[in-house]
């Protein structure tokens, strides 16, 4: 499925942050004058075992506060073109929030981020049933690894510090028929918060039996500030020609469908609200913008995907990654009823997520980039989202 060779320029930049590391998961904060990683517990699962909140700051004053639940991304800041910080990503003040009532914001995704057709899915000869918890349209469907997925498992956490960045290493153990899969597979993730105002994400994962593994992160942009209102004067650039229909239960229908002329075409900046009500029965199915771009020339090397920029504050989001498709979620089914950090309740397409990942329901389409991880093979995938002004 993923080679090394393949992935091997694409991580020469995350390797060298690893160089002159120090790593602890027990202090309360550790650092240098260029950045710090901080830790405090914030909660207890319904289990009884302590959840913890890390908030790392890097030398241009950018802080990002993650949590070991889910390694979940639960506030980033980053300036505006005057030098104003506001967080940028939605998601909750506390712990329980997450737990009970969370659209996954700011999660880690897997085994399989999006959509598998009816739970189901055959792998050299054998049909696996996976647990179903999505139903668009009433067509049920496997959505982002099931009802305990990655989002809602408490991960080890180990803190990082270089000269360069700040990090947080994430390890999670997931057994053999844990929500239907196959195999036991190991899962390392890392974040770095660099201080070129970058946030860096490096997944690895190796398996002792043959799965699908389709790993990404599901944050909830809004570069106004996560308090500030909709995401549809937002312009967005996606470096895809072509996107995978789906039919009514969001599931391709195997089809690669070219953008132009169509409200799929985000070949150049384009407002996310200009096309998003359009007359269009893949925007109908959405209800919006819900679906899979497929990136042009894709090598499986790091490589420019999706800009993102608010016009008003002048943010921008630069996204690279090593993965061959970009899902485009614009906030849809947000609809008030969560209720945010300070109070705020998340209204109709106040956030939107990019997700770099492999096509939704690849283990039931052989035409589609295979996301078949097996023994012999170390799965690796990266993303950086990059942070300006303008």
């Amino acid at each position: 499925m993923r080679c090394d060779a393949m992935f091997k320029l694409g991580f020469v930049l995350f390797l060298a942050l690893a160089a002159t590391t120090r790593t602890s998961a027990d202090d309360a904060e550790q650092g240098t004058a260029l950045g710090s990683v901080a830790k405090q517990t914030w909660g207890s699962l319904p289990d009884g075992r302590s959840a913890h909140l890390y908030t790392l700051r890097n030398a241009t004053g950018m802080t990002m506060r993650v949590s070991d639940y889910g390694c979940t991304i639960v506030s980033l800041t980053a300036p505006d073109r005057k030098g104003q910080f506001a967080d940028i990503v939605l998601g909750y003040d506390r712990l329980e929030d997450y737990i009970k009532n969370s659209p996954y914001f700011g999660a880690a995704i897997g085994r399989y981020g999006n959509r598998i057709a009816g739970g189901r899915f055959s792998l050299d000869g054998e049909a696996y049933t996976l647990k179903t918890n999505n139903e668009p349209a009433g067509v049920p469907c496997h959505l982002h690894g099931g009802l305990a997925g990655f989002d809602k498992v408490l991960w080890d956490a180990e803190a990082i510090v270089t000269d360069g960045a700040v990090g947080l290493r994430f390890h999670y153990f997931s057994p053999d028929g844990e929500e239907g899969y196959p195999g036991n597979l190991e899962v390392t993730i890392h974040y770095w918060l660099t201080n070129d105002n970058e946030l860096r994400i490096e997944y690895e994962a190796t398996t002792d039996q043959a799965t699908p593994v389709n790993l990404t992160n599901h944050s909830y942009f809004n570069l106004a500030g996560h308090d500030s209102g909709t995401i549809l004067n937002h312009e967005l650039t996606i470096a895809a020609d072509r996107m995978t229909p789906v039919n009514k239960g969001l599931i391709p229908t195997g089809e690669l469908k070219p953008v132009a002329g169509t409200p799929f075409d985000f070949t150049s900046p384009t407002p996310i609200g200009k096309r998003v009500n359009a007359d269009d029965e893949q925007i109908r199915f959405g209800p919006g913008y819900d679906h899979n771009w497929v990136l042009s020339r894709w090598d499986g090397k790091l490589r420019p995907a999706v800009t993102l920029r608010d016009p008003a504050s002048g943010r921008t989001m630069e996204i690279l990654t090593t993965e061959p498709a970009m899902q485009f979620y614009s906030g849809n089914f947000l609809d008030g009823t969560n209720i945010g950090k300070g109070g705020h309740a998340y209204q109709h397409r106040t956030g939107l997520c990019l997700e770099p990942q492999h096509y939704p329901d690849s283990p039931n389409h052989p035409e589609f980039p295979s996301t078949i991880l097996r023994p012999d093979e170390i799965y690796r995938s990266a993303s950086v989202y990059r942070f300006s002004a303008k």
